[in-house]
């Protein structure tokens, strides 16, 4: 009979077990149901609900069973359903029935909303350090690639030159953003759950607050209807966790575009790409696509978290187990992205030369050609108007700005002096954009600095928080 059976005259349906068991996704709670269980059973002794020899019992059973789990000695079944229970019998199995007395003052409605809880602790402070460094290798890229010139696009059309540096460090911000985003997640999480019961709280004496510190949380939750049914902190979670794979997923378009032949502008190492069965040639971004396609199951799940939790009333509900597989595979799904991309982007090789050549080879000094003539006295739209003419003309010629001769340029304006040329340089176009965020050399130094301020601040967020 099931541990919770005293009611029932028969066994349930095989194709029920089956089907509602969750012990196949949810033993990865295992270490954190035990922690919770460890916690719990130490208040009961505090709180003499509990003989000291039946809790240092619980204790000493609770820790050999950890060992049987980790080692993989444990058997873990469908019989049981999930992992609460599994570790449960183990436990009886283990201490005999004073085993059942771990269960006194908590359902497993509290007990799962806690080691949620605890998982996503563990996965958030794991992921701000992991996000960290991939902002590193940005931040390397940027330091080397100062002088670097980079078509910049907008509509995928040429646009502005601007620097490498600039391009990587776009990133590298978006990205502290998500890390912040996480960080700031930990007070939603950071709350404990357990000694909500079922739904209504314990008619024990337990200490809520002893198990809260024991295990690190902030607080406890204040409404024990609201304890067992949120899952606002795991929505929370898949919606960061949506927000980085689509940071990550632009800046893997552009690695697959700047690593084409068409575009040839990087060359990504060899350990993060493959080859063709067929075509002994081809050298593919995998990496960058894998994750770029993983994206779509990130956002799918939570798609999934909002639709399963959209029509629940209070409290607890069975629905509410489709909660985790999703939280489970975003966790997942990111780890590897974010271990697999800070490598791929430090040891990705930048062409310069080739870069440059783009940068010369366009008409993305047009609009440092519309400036030139308004420092001079025309209005902007006169000049706007008047440099349209000019690549006009450019493309009439199969020309450049550049490949115009003084007087070709004099007979759209006589504004147009000898010091056009050195203003339509690349390196002039950049470094004219001075202003605070701009992607002038003297201003990217500036957020260089910034940003190496930002990651010493996430470095240390994650050395005081990653003992919890």
């Amino acid at each position: 009979m099931k541990l919770w059976g005293g009611r029932f005259t028969k066994p349930t349906n095989q194709l029920m077990d089956e089907y509602a068991s969750s012990i196949h996704f949810d033993k990865k709670l295992a270490k954190h149901d035990i922690m919770g269980s460890l916690a719990h059973v130490r208040m009961l002794k505090k709180c003499n609900i509990l003989s000291d020899n039946d809790a240092d019992k619980i204790v000493e059973g609770l820790q050999f069973v950890a060992a049987k789990i980790e080692n993989g000695e444990a058997v873990l079944s469908e019989e049981h359903e999930d992992i609460h229970m599994n570790i449960e019998k183990l436990l009886i199995d283990e201490i005999g029935s004073v085993g059942g007395k771990l269960h006194t003052g908590r359902s497993r409605n509290d007990q799962v909303a806690l080691d949620m809880r605890l998982y996503l602790r563990e996965v958030v402070h794991e992921l701000v350090q992991l996000v960290t460094n991939v902002q590193k290798s940005l931040y390397k890229q940027a330091e080397a690639n100062l002088d670097t010139l980079l078509p910049g696009y907008t509509h995928l059309q040429r646009a502005q030159p601007v620097l490498f540096a600039h391009h990587m460090l776009a990133y590298l911000f978006m990205f502290q953003r998500d890390a912040e985003r996480l960080a700031d997640s930990l007070k939603r999480i950071n709350k404990m759950p357990l000694g909500a019961g079922a739904l209504a709280g314990t008619s024990f004496p337990i200490d809520r607050q002893y198990v809260a510190d024991e295990l690190q949380f902030d607080s406890i939750c204040e409404n024990s209807l609201d304890a067992v049914s949120d899952r606002d902190f795991v929505v929370d979670f898949l919606s960061h966790a949506s927000m980085i794979a689509m940071h990550l997923s632009r800046l893997c378009e552009e690695m697959v575009q700047w690593s084409s032949a068409e575009f040839n502008f990087i060359e990504l190492d060899d350990a993060f790409c493959t080859g063709s069965s067929m075509m002994p040639q081809k050298k593919n971004p995998d990496v960058a696509e894998l994750v770029r396609g993983k994206t779509g199951r990130v956002y799918g799940n939570l798609t999934g978290m909002l639709t399963t939790l959209k029509g629940l009333p209070l409290a607890y509900n069975k629905d509410m187990q489709e909660d985790k597989e999703g939280m489970f595979d975003s966790a997942e799904t990111l780890r590897g992205a974010l271990a697999l991309f800070a490598p791929m982007i430090e040891t990705m090789h930048v062409k310069e030369t080739e870069m440059y050549e783009a940068v010369r080879q366009d008409y993305s000094n047009a609009t440092d050609l519309a400036d030139y003539l308004t420092s001079k006295g025309m209005t902007f739209r006169e000049s706007h108007e008047a440099v349209g003419n000019i690549v006009l003309h450019c493309l009439n010629q199969n020309k450049y700005l550049l490949d115009l001769s003084l007087d070709e340029f004099r007979s759209f304006s006589d504004l147009i002096e000898t010091d056009i040329f050195k203003a339509l340089s690349p390196e002039s176009v950049v470094n004219a954009r001075k202003v605070p965020g701009g992607t002038a050399k003297e201003s990217v130094k500036n957020q260089l600095e910034k940003a190496a301020a930002l990651l010493k601040t996430n470095e240390e967020w994650h050395a005081l928080n990653s003992n919890k």
